[in-house]
């Protein structure tokens, strides 16, 4: 919801680097998976949400526009969860 109002706050607001989304590069090698997919915190870990696209190379690739911040996610490897080799840090389930 966008509120306006002459308030120093709502123009921060407005401009915070919470709510602007960026393009978010999801790359995945796998040569011999029939399918993959990323879920997490931005989608509700609802598998099927963001499918990756094949690659000619056996990688698979996806962007998803993101908020500023710290996400959790996984990929679905042919509906096998895999942690992504390439991430900055590893969260408890």
């Amino acid at each position: 919801m966008y509120h306006l109002g002459s308030s120093s706050t709502s123009t921060a607001n407005r401009y915070s680097a919470k709510n602007n989304l960026r393009p978010t590069n999801f790359l995945f090698l796998a040569p011999q998976a029939k399918e993959v997919s990323v879920i997490g915190d931005f989608n509700d870990w609802q598998a099927g949400s963001h499918p990756l696209q094949r690659q000619p190379d056996g990688g698979w690739s996806l962007q998803i526009p993101l908020t500023h911040g710290h996400h959790q996610y996984v990929f679905l490897v042919d509906g096998v969860p895999t942690l992504d080799p390439r991430a900055q840090g590893v969260a408890r389930n």
